[in-house]
């Protein structure tokens, strides 16, 4: 599993360590990583992600997943939140047409 955020797209970042004598060594900075389940209304059932803390926060401060997705840009989306995505606004438009 790829330490990836499904929804933002944060992964792994490489620097230095640096010590008091200026030696300087090779680290990776992993993203916070959390596994959530955040219910969807329109899908009706929960949706089971890998998200960082910072796209978490994201969704809440958006009104939950579905807002969130329908809200967001396609290309700021991984490809399994388009589909998703796709999926809810294909829900969503059966729901008002009903």
């Amino acid at each position: 599993m790829a330490r990836r955020c499904a929804v933002t797209g944060k992964g792994v970042q490489t620097g230095n360590n640096v010590s008091h004598a200026n030696n300087k060594t090779r680290r990776r900075y992993l993203p916070n990583l959390q596994q959530a389940s955040l219910v969807s209304d329109a899908i009706g059932g929960m949706v089971h992600l890998r998200l960082s803390t910072h796209a978490l926060r994201s969704i809440e401060h958006n009104g939950g997943l579905d807002a969130f997705l329908i809200k967001a840009r396609d290309a700021d989306l991984s490809l399994k939140m388009r589909r998703l995505k796709r999926l809810i606004a294909k829900k969503q438009a059966a729901k008002a047409a009903a």
